[in-house]
């Protein structure tokens, strides 16, 4: 019986060629399952958190300053656990924390919002230039941004900033906050981990 020569042999042209053959005839390696798309689509995922984070963070701290309004007359409080935790309607016009609080000079519900504006401003401006495989310092800038912005809707629209948890023991109370303030303390905890070098270090393939 005659034989017969394979279509897929090469023949000089790349054409009938084994679809994992180069022209010449090698065999190329096809690329590692996964190879690109493992890398890709975390840091995508890490992407999207970045700017819905802030913007959840927004939502959740005027909801629940809406909630205060609606149901928590100023200065009343309501026990939430007996000894630990109230919920206090406090309207704050200084700072962070009651900071400046009891300091009163010209234009300031004016001045304090300007300067949290500017903060804001510089702040999304440096975390948009993070590299997007410090993923820790993101997410604590994303916190910060979201709790700076929900503050300063508060100022802007009313002139202060409205607190309520109140944390207290024996008598001693903690500074007034919100979820906002809560969301810039746990975005600064997380930058101070990306300055030990936790969560700053990208996995290298050989």
């Amino acid at each position: 019986m005659e034989r017969t020569e394979s279509s897929m042999e090469p023949d000089g042209t790349g054409e009938g060629c084994r679809p994992d053959a180069g022209p010449d005839g090698t065999t190329v390696a096809p690329p590692a399952p996964g190879s690109d798309g493992a890398v890709a689509a975390p840091r995508e995922k890490r992407s999207r958190l970045v700017v819905w984070l802030p913007l959840a963070v927004i939502a959740l701290d005027q909801a629940t300053k809406a909630m205060v309004r609606t149901w928590i007359p100023v200065h009343e409080s309501r026990p939430v656990i007996m000894g630990w935790l109230d919920f206090t309607h406090v309207q704050n016009t200084g700072a962070a924390f009651g900071v400046f609080n009891t300091i009163d000079f010209p234009f300031k519900p004016v001045v304090l919002a300007l300067v949290a504006a500017v903060a804001l401003t510089g702040i999304a401006v440096y975390a948009a230039r993070v590299p997007a495989a410090q993923w820790v310092a993101r997410a604590g800038l994303a916190l910060i941004v979201g709790g700076a912005a929900g503050n300063l809707i508060d100022r802007v629209t009313a002139g202060f900033v409205l607190d309520f948890v109140d944390v207290y023991v024996r008598g001693w109370h903690f500074w007034a906050f919100n979820v906002a303030d809560a969301a810039i303390t746990c975005g600064v905890t997380l930058m101070i981990v990306d300055l030990l070098g936790l969560g700053s270090h990208v996995p290298t393939t050989a």
